[in-house]
């Protein structure tokens, strides 16, 4: 039999399925448990994206679907792209973290220019015609992925701040820059959240990190200061909402009402009050108030649970990552960058903290976010894949020598 016969479409059929088959195969548990909780959590977003937004969309002269199936097509792009990146062996990421970091600030820059468009107060968009982007959203990943790959060179090096703390904060500073630029506090703060964890995970003193709160507390604060808006907003939340309930306080407040709308067992899926034009973006930042409404506190309550159980995976691969190596410091920043946002989100609703503009990860209505947010979990998916593997610590121990060379011995 000729190769040629031997690689016709059947066989290559066969071949992309064995392929994928091994998405499913794993030594380790947390694998499953994580692959399994972001299976549900789409799945169950698809489902509240569907209740929430089918009546402002018909009110838009659309289908009560469209947001819907839009959301489902991101869906069914991003569940084989995570499978995919699963499998992807862990020596390949610090190979990659460079391409994906210098992609995602490119993407950013694209938003000033003609192709980036102002959405909610921030220009953080890029309409591409065919489709609509926000490239902040892989700088969430691309930040993972290149300060896991840098600390893990220089863990030989991490008390020496103008070696490793310097050269990180500059680099992380740009993307960050970039979306305060166009106005994205929120995005900018689970940003400035994935560098410290990252900092933190990967081993640099306490003391520096300690310092860079000090500096960057003063800074967060004088931004959130430049727009009237977002005063209006930190304004009426340190007032409680207790006045100006049309303009800054009507989002909050409804958002409130229909969380105790619920009560313990909700009014039933698809039967919210709130989602009829009373609680702005309640498919987006405010989908945890329609989950509260519609499923009651048992509802709400679940999905807390699920993201809990979710930072405990993410806690427990952690802990089986080779210390100092990239899978430990890029796991550790996707987790904290997941979990935290879905707390910021959740916290919001309850008014714990200003509207600051994030979505509910993996349930909220958002193409890029979902998407991206599942190509993270790949990624974490791809080093948990082999619990304290090698692979992970793809530097040795001195930074000058290079992967697969001995060390010259010291005359």
């Amino acid at each position: 039999m000729t190769a040629a016969a031997t690689d016709g479409p059947e066989n290559r059929g066969l071949a992309a399925r064995f392929v994928l088959g091994k998405a499913f195969v794993s030594e380790g548990a947390n694998y499953f448990l994580l692959l399994g909780i972001t299976l549900f959590l789409v799945a169950f977003g698809l489902v509240m994206v569907l209740s929430s937004s089918s009546v402002e969309s018909f009110a838009n002269g659309n289908s009560a679907f469209a947001d819907f199936l839009t959301q489902g097509g991101a869906a069914v792009l991003a569940l084989p792209a995570m499978l995919a990146i699963s499998i992807i062996p862990a020596r390949w990421w610090p190979r990659l973290s460079v391409i994906v970091l210098v992609g995602a600030v490119a993407g950013q820059l694209l938003v000033f220019t003609g192709l980036g468009y102002e959405y909610g107060g921030n220009r953080n968009w890029l309409d591409l015609g065919f489709v609509n982007v926000q490239p902040s959203e892989f700088s969430k990943l691309a930040l993972a992925l290149w300060l896991g790959k840098f600390l893990a060179d220089r863990r030989g090096s991490l008390s020496d701040w103008r070696r490793v703390l310097v050269p990180a904060l500059i680099v992380s500073a740009i993307p960050i820059v970039l979306v305060l630029r166009g106005g994205d506090l929120g995005t900018a703060i689970i940003l400035a959240t994935i560098v410290l964890a990252a900092l933190f995970f990967g081993g640099v003193p306490l003391r520096q990190l300690g310092l860079v709160l000090v500096i960057a507390a003063p800074l967060a604060i004088a931004f959130s200061l430049t727009s009237a808006s977002r005063s209006e907003r930190i304004q009426s939340w340190l007032s409680g909402c207790s006045q100006d309930y049309a303009n800054a306080c009507w989002q909050i407040t409804h958002g409130t009402w229909a969380l105790a709308a619920g009560g313990v067992f909700g009014v039933g899926l698809g039967n919210s009050k709130a989602k009829w034009s009373w609680l702005p973006e309640a498919d987006n930042d405010f989908i945890f108030a329609v989950v509260g409404e519609e499923l009651g506190l048992v509802g709400a309550v679940t999905v807390l649970i699920l993201f809990v159980v979710l930072a405990v995976v993410f806690t427990r691969i952690v802990s089986q990552s080779a210390p100092g190596g990239m899978g430990r410091i890029t796991v550790a920043a996707v987790g904290t960058w997941i979990v935290s946002q879905a707390l910021v989100n959740i916290g919001v609703i309850l008014g714990v903290f200003p509207v600051l503009g994030v979505p509910l990860p993996l349930i909220s209505s958002g193409g890029t976010a979902l998407i991206v947010s599942m190509l993270a979990i790949g990624v974490a998916l791809s080093f948990a894949r082999v619990p304290g593997s090698a692979l992970l610590d793809h530097v040795p121990a001195n930074p000058r020598v290079r992967p697969g060379r001995a060390a010259r011995p010291v005359s």
